[in-house]
């Protein structure tokens, strides 16, 4: 009897065992075919994901980019980005190899990216401006990351999203699904200043300008009075590129400067407050009075006569071999590209000054909100998560610990990876922590979080410039970050004092594009181009208000109506 009920026990815990090792196979496999997201039976007793686990198997997510070259000089020549060292470090942290279904330069990258729309053929990471967002969930193209970023995000990608309240976050949500993680930052940093080259003022016997004929008398002397002193007739006075408004060497600030404010940037109109009405910046009357001025400019050889004929990257060409003396620009220039100037010619000194107005500096437009990016995941991808994880590799990829692996010289080109998001304070978090730390004499950073790598690389730039060491950097790697970053009458140090003064106008619509906006927004666009152009090349001045009419009846007009829709029933006054 006994013998016959051992029996039996071993059978019964030989059928438990079996048992318990045909659910624990089962799960294995469930496992190995799934996405890391914790399945619905068990998520709630599960240990939440690790925003940085790697992957058991590699993930491959498919990109396209369109790229400016290496901002750091120090980057190995003839780098592509598929040799980016982000990527590899990518690869063996998480697992995730990123493959470009193509790249081209930035110029280009519009009319590719217009194309893949068309035919469907888009990646599984996606950086999106507001209208092809908009496109694109129109047409239910977009995954929902609302799961991903809830169990993914990083803390410290949930307290940048979360810093100005999650609006940001709200603007690119749909019925309650996340579509886009919005690279959002401080709004003043699109601040318009004027740059120009303080050796030629001194040259001349100059002083910086501060109201628009003052500018112009300088500008005048560029061109005509050899302000480089090397005997040749080679100069002209402000840079200026074919696309009148977009994200640098444009003439946004000089418009600023006649109390004019026809766009942000993005080539659309701005808008302004009109009583309790908003109204388009792009057809005001001070635009006409610009435009007049640009054409004197454009005849007298203040601006160059081939401008029409170059991009952005052409206008950089002439700034770096000292060509042209004033540019209109955000705080980022000395970073790039008058570094490169400064590298070539050792006597260049560009000072940044608040963009002279009619009576006295004038007011730069500022929008509400600065988020002319997202990053946003095709409905098809496999492992929309993914994308929260490299947004989290990149943050991570800041603190301390990787400060002496990813430097330029050793191939890491962080404006060539997507996506990446950066603390929307960043800029402001650098000037203070390396003002504070040059106040006090100090031989290192002390902060020790993710904004460590950064606020650390200023400081030693800082220091090597102050120093004239030149052993790491070259003088304009090293001028260009602590001019642009930390120097009180520097990029970000005057764009605080504008910011300080309230010398800024706001552009009050941050809604997303409108469907007029969405569907003609592009005509639009091109017809503002057209005819300004041909207004500054000599076209009669009231060309401007054929163009005003024809902008109100392709449009315009039903914009203006869906822009007030919008602001008054869902805008924070």
């Amino acid at each position: 009897m006994k013998t016959f009920r051992s029996w039996k026990l071993i059978v019964l815990v030989t059928m438990i065992l079996s048992v318990f090792t045909a659910c624990a196979s089962q799960e294995k496999e469930t496992a190995s075919t799934t996405t890391p997201t914790a399945t619905e039976d068990n998520k709630d007793n599960a240990a939440p994901p690790d925003p940085l686990g790697k992957y058991p198997e590699t993930v491959t997510v498919s990109e396209v980019l369109g790229y400016n070259p290496p901002e750091d000089p120090r980057t190995p020549k003839g780098m592509t980005p598929d040799q980016n060292a982000y990527l590899k470090d990518l690869k063996e942290m998480l697992n995730i190899e990123v493959k470009y279904k193509w790249t081209v330069p930035s110029s280009q990258f519009e009319q590719k990216f217009s194309l893949a729309m068309a035919s469907g053929d888009l990646p599984d990471i996606m950086e999106l401006d507001q209208k092809n967002f908009e496109k694109l969930k129109q047409q239910d193209m977009l995954a929902d990351l609302t799961e991903a970023y809830q169990q993914y995000a990083s803390p410290a990608l949930k307290k940048y999203m979360e810093s100005d309240g999650g609006f940001a976050m709200k603007t690119f949500s749909s019925d309650g699904k996340q579509l886009g993680i919005p690279a959002f930052e401080d709004p003043f940093l699109s601040t318009q200043l004027l740059w120009i080259r303080k050796d030629w003022l001194d040259n001349l016997n100059l002083q910086p300008p501060k109201t628009m004929d003052e500018l112009e008398k300088v500008a005048t002397a560029f061109v005509q009075q050899d302000p480089d002193k090397n005997g040749k007739n080679d100069t002209y006075g402000i840079a200026m590129q074919k696309e009148l408004f977009f994200w640098g060497f444009d003439v946004r600030g000089f418009f600023n400067g006649f109390g004019a404010y026809p766009s942000i940037g993005d080539r659309q109109s701005a808008w302004l407050k009109d009583g309790d009405k908003l109204k388009p910046g792009i057809i005001q009357p001070e635009v006409k009075t610009a435009l007049g001025k640009l054409q004197s400019w454009y005849q007298n050889g203040i601006i160059d006569k081939e401008f029409a004929l170059k991009d952005e990257n052409k206008a950089v060409e002439d700034i770096t071999a000292g060509k042209v003396g004033i540019s209109y620009g955000e705080w980022w220039y000395p970073n790039w590209p008058l570094n490169l100037n400064v590298d070539k010619d050792p006597k260049a000194e560009w000072i940044a000054i608040q963009v002279p107005g009619l009576d006295g500096p004038g007011q730069s437009l500022v929008p509400k909100i600065r988020s002319g990016k997202l990053f946003a995941v095709n409905k098809k991808a496999k492992n929309p998560e993914a994308a929260i994880k490299m947004i989290n590799f990149y943050i991570e990829m800041g603190n301390k610990k990787y400060m002496d692996q990813n430097k330029a010289e050793k191939g890491y080109v962080y404006n060539w990876f997507n996506p990446r998001i950066y603390n929307p304070a960043q800029i402001e978090t650098i000037y203070t922590e390396v003002n504070k730390a040059l106040d006090a004499n100090q031989t290192e950073i002390t902060l020790d979080d993710e904004n460590y790598k950064n606020v650390a690389d200023v400081f030693k730039a800082a220091k090597d410039y102050l120093a004239g060491n030149t052993k790491e950097a070259t003088k304009g790697v090293n001028w260009g970050q602590y001019y642009s970053r930390a120097a009180k009458e520097g990029g970000w140090g005057l764009t605080r004092q504008i910011k300080d003064s309230k010398a800024f106008v706001n552009n009050e619509f941050y809604g997303l594009p409108t469907p007029t906006q969405v569907e003609k927004g592009g005509q639009l666009d091109k017809l503002m181009q057209e005819s300004f152009t041909k207004i500054i090349m000599g076209a009669p001045l009231d060309e401007f208000d054929k163009f005003v009419a024809s902008w109100k009846s392709l449009g315009g007009d039903q914009i203006t109506q869906e822009v007030n829709t919008w602001y008054s029933e869902q805008s924070t006054k």
